[in-house]
């Protein structure tokens, strides 16, 4: 398969995501009111998101998208519209049931699109990497939409996943793999419950922002002990490569000693070394 036939196949999916994004932006804009901000924002959200589609399925040599990214695609989609009423909820009121209600959609469907990749076995790290950039965007979001409530410090909560991003750029081995910890997903969760409670008001204000803290807290001791593991592993990697940079130098300054030696051997004890026989004389 040729490199052009095979982008434009890769495109396909993206381009119908953003397709499914406009529809979705125009049918709440004639029944729930959408300002010229939100669509700005729900579309360029649609266009970014299909670029960089683009390039992970070029990148990976993928074709086509399959089920599982495509379930992904379709909560993308949905964070989209959420995005574009929240832009829209800086200037007038917003449908607070509809909001809910695609978040809602969008959270039930997290983990479906995992089943759907082990059951197909078309599990990659492009949909894995894809599924967590989707939730962590939606959680951006709605912590702008609590901010906006109850004060911008709950701003933190959705941008704790960028800082940790900015900061691989100082320290590139926060890159590293992390091992699999229950106690991140509960975090992840729990955030998420608490943002659509939140952003739906389903509790006193006072119970609401004391939930809030407590995510936070939670975001910063989950981070706190990714960091911690990550700088022990990079001590450790640092720990191996000095020991081996050190006995480099201790073969090449061995190296050169056996011959010596032997050298030494030969000029201590002369009387073993064996003289050279003249040749016979020829009689005349």
């Amino acid at each position: 398969m040729s490199i052009g036939t095979m982008t434009a196949r890769s495109g396909r999916g993206p381009l119908a995501g953003v397709a499914v994004q406009l529809v979705l932006m125009a049918v709440l804009a004639a029944t729930t009111g959408m300002s010229a901000a939100g669509w700005l924002a729900g579309t360029a959200y649609a266009l970014v998101l299909c670029a960089l589609l683009r390039t992970g399925m070029r990148k990976a040599g993928m074709s086509a998208m399959g089920p599982a990214n495509a379930v992904t695609l379709g909560r993308a989609t949905l964070v989209g519209a959420v995005t574009a009423l929240v832009v829209t909820s800086f200037d007038r009121p917003v449908a607070l049931p509809v909001l809910v209600t695609l978040v809602g959609v969008a959270l039930a469907l997290d983990g479906v699109d995992g089943q759907v990749a082990r059951r197909t076995n078309s599990t990659t790290a492009l949909g894995a990497r894809f599924d967590m950039e989707v939730d962590s965007f939606l959680a951006l979001v709605l912590s702008v939409f609590v901010a906006s409530t109850f004060g911008w410090w709950a701003l933190a909560i959705g941008v704790f996943r960028y800082a940790f991003y900015a900061a691989t750029f100082v320290a590139p081995w926060l890159t590293a793999a992390l091992p699999p910890r229950f106690s991140r997903k509960v975090v992840a969760a729990v955030q998420g419950v608490v943002l659509v409670v939140a952003t739906a008001s389903l509790l006193p204000d006072a119970l609401i922002v004391l939930a809030a803290a407590g995510v936070l807290v939670s975001l910063v001791w989950t981070f706190g002990i990714d960091i911690a593991w990550l700088w022990r592993a990079e001590l450790g990697r640092r720990a191996t490569v000095a020991a081996a940079a050190r006995r480099v130098p201790a073969a090449r300054r061995a190296a050169p000693a056996a011959p010596a030696a032997a050298l030494a051997r030969t000029v201590a004890r002369p009387g073993r070394t064996r003289r050279a026989r003249r040749p016979a004389s020829v009689s005349a």
